[in-house]
């Protein structure tokens, strides 16, 4: 039974091995300390946190998430570890909220490995506390229990670290925030909750009249986001997701058929309710076929919520991530197991000097590597069973996809036309993670883009790059730059999305020639300081412009000259041509842009910025970074695994490109007719 416990209570722990669960209504930063008898954390490496997130028997998150999993081993810990005290913080500088206060009450449970809840505990009554110790786990003559804290501090992490007699607890608490802030740049973001209407989620509020103030539209499904398990603790297989049954009748799925607005009540308040307005959740995805009797239901293409095709394909892709970044988890977490409880029987064996002579080293040592064998095959052969699955999965989504899902590669392009809407998001390249490399989950960035692109033209230290030449590396960022660029004009109406180019020493020239040939840039690429002055200055205006009249509710005051769609702008060999006040508004249009329709696409590579020091962090930081080649730069945001990230490419000898653009340009001069 769970003991639901409130501050101050105590409860015994059943078994050592655990999980403690947090679930957050925004990204909190997960942590804990281990003390002695008194509570004292003894230095830095008594403490498990995103930028040191392994310690002997502890595991913690490697960045904020709304959901957490750490493993605990009460048996693994040091003999002089007496207590073991989570705390949660906020994030600083994430642009979410700033106290506890105004996020729902964090609710921690601390469970056995099946999911078995043991003891919870809800951290009510916080107000401007950014960080707090949650519960803690002490040792008392021998047993092992777990006591409800909540403890906030609204001084922070630093604080609360001090409390526990952290020496240099204020330099530790902000190389935290900045390992988080790091975290929260190379991960790809999640989906976002479904409003309670059952709409997508809409970021921000603009005037209908300007399609640049439109918030960002993202689906996801109706649950709220999972917790993220620690890679410490195995995990059950989740690559199966079977289908939901539909129910019989359109009302029990959440369903209801337009018809008229029921009329008021005498006396009462009108309703001005669309009569065609979804208000409730999507239904569930068809019916998948029916398997023989012992078999897996063979994979369909769709397998997810939404109120349209694109939308479960969205969905189901996005369940393909975050079930192989599960699945693996589970599997790694079982080879560390393996190997751990190897090196702990052979420890135990081997601390006997009797044992250290004749066979029964031997012995012992071959036992011991038989299980850790025996558990490892074990964990593989579930890995491939699920992996096996989602390869099928992959081989129907795959074909399935509309063109701003789809590769390069992908038939769909062949028969394209330009669409009348933008679709929910788009593909910009493949993850995957060396466990089985040729199983590619597309990457799709919500659109409107929420946050820039930064391709990388640095060196890195993935293989790939280092058999590049610098000049190629540059080439190869730019052209594929420019594939991004084409893909957004595709994907967005006619006229509803113009692309400015920055090229200061007119080295790109090669790269943008599809673009320039089909006439479907905003104009010229900028050269020299007085080109990159006057593009920035035109689309600095147009943000403080669209801000003000977002502001004031005036849309109907902007400017007839100023044009409301979407803006991309490339900026290529960053720094060159920049002075302050042009570095200055590229900072401003990348923090402010997005929101009103402007982004940026840089292709740069940071080293050649090194003058500005830590002055750029923030827009580097900002930006979503990709890589021309190969490289295992990007984390998902469940458990945080290495992602190989493999950029779009053209297949070789193809015209598809020219051909979309020549199409996108036509639909231009004909008003998209």
């Amino acid at each position: 039974m769970t003991a639901e416990l409130v501050r101050g209570q105590n409860h015994t722990l059943p078994q050592t091995r655990l999980e403690i669960r947090v679930s957050a209504g925004s990204p909190v930063v997960a942590g804990a300390t281990l003390g002695d008898e008194q509570g004292t954390v003894h230095g830095i490496e008594w403490i498990a946190h995103p930028g040191s997130p392994r310690l002997p028997g502890l595991e913690v998150s490697q960045q904020a998430a709304a959901g957490h999993r750490l493993a605990v081993d009460l048996d693994a810990l040091p003999d002089a570890v007496h207590r073991v005290t989570v705390l949660l913080a906020l994030p600083v500088g994430a642009g979410g909220p700033v106290r506890f206060g105004a996020v729902a009450a964090p609710f921690v449970a601390v469970t056995g490995l099946d999911g078995t809840e043991i003891a919870t505990f809800t951290l009510t009554g916080l107000d401007s506390e950014t960080a707090v110790s949650a519960l803690e786990l002490y040792r008392r003559q021998g047993a092992w229990k777990v006591r409800a804290v909540g403890q906030g501090y609204a001084a922070g992490l630093a604080e609360m670290l001090a409390d526990q007699g952290v020496a240099g607890a204020a330099e530790l608490a902000g190389s935290i925030q900045d390992a988080v802030a790091r975290g929260m740049a190379r991960s790809v973001a999640p989906p976002p909750p479904r409003t309670p209407d059952g709409d997508r989620a809409r970021h921000g509020a603009g005037p209908s009249a300007s399609p640049a103030a439109q918030p960002v539209v993202a689906p996801s499904p109706a649950d709220p986001q999972p917790a993220a398990p620690s890679p410490a603790a195995p995990q059950p297989s989740p690559a199966v997701r079977p289908a939901a049954e539909p129910p019989a009748d359109p009302a029990a799925a959440g369903v209801t058929a337009p018809g008229p607005t029921p009329p008021a009540a005498a006396g009462g308040p009108i309703s001005y309710a669309h009569p065609r307005r979804r208000t409730t959740a999507p239904p569930p995805p068809p019916a998948a076929p029916q398997a023989p009797p012992g078999q897996a239901a063979p994979p369909v293409a769709g397998d997810a919520t939404g109120w349209s095709m694109d939308e479960r394909l969205y969905n189901q892709i996005w369940g393909m991530f975050e079930d192989l970044a599960r699945t693996t988890a589970a599997y790694r977490s079982a080879v560390d197991f393996a190997d751990s409880r190897m090196e702990q029987e052979l420890d135990r064996t081997l601390s006997d000097p009797r044992n250290r002579i004749g066979g029964a080293g031997d012995r012992a040592r071959e036992a011991a590597l038989a299980k850790r064998d025996e558990l490892t095959g074990r964990a593989r052969e579930a890995l491939d069973r699920d992996l096996a699955q989602l390869v099928a999965e992959a081989a129907v989504v795959e074909p399935a996809l509309p063109a701003p899902y789809a590769g390069w590669d992908n038939p769909v392009w062949h028969g394209y036309r330009v669409p009348m809407e933008i679709p929910m998001a788009l593909r910009i390249g493949d993850l995957h993670l060396p466990e089985r490399t040729d199983l590619r989950i597309p990457l799709l960035v919500r659109l409107p883009l929420e946050r820039g692109i930064w391709v990388d033209s640095g060196r890195t230290s993935s293989g790939a790059a280092a058999l590049t030449d610098t000049d190629s590396l540059r080439r190869l960022a730019m052209e594929n730059a420019v594939g991004h660029a084409a893909r957004m004009l595709a994907v967005y109406p006619a006229g509803e999305f113009s692309v400015h180019v920055i090229d200061p020493a007119g080295s790109a020239s090669g790269a943008l020639a599809p673009l320039v040939g089909a006439g479907v840039l905003a104009g010229p690429p900028a050269a020299g300081p007085g080109g990159v002055a006057s593009v920035l200055a035109q689309l600095t205006r147009r943000v403080d412009l669209v801000q003000m009249a977002v502001r004031a509710g005036a849309a109907d005051s902007l400017p007839p000259d100023l044009d409301t769609g979407e803006h991309l702008l490339i900026v290529n060999d960053f720094p060159h041509g920049f002075d302050d006040r042009a570095v200055t508004q590229l900072r401003y249009l990348a923090d402010e842009g997005p929101a009103v329709g402007v982004h940026l696409l840089m292709v740069a590579d940071r080293e050649d910025a090194g003058a500005y020091g830590p002055v750029l962090d923030p827009l580097w930081r900002s930006l979503l970074r990709i890589t021309p080649v190969a490289d295992d730069h990007l984390a998902d945001p469940w458990v945080g695994h290495a992602w190989t990230y493999e950029p779009l490419s053209l297949p070789p000898g193809s015209r598809v490109l020219e051909q979309v653009l020549a199409a996108v340009a036509a639909a231009r001069r004909t008003g998209g007719r």
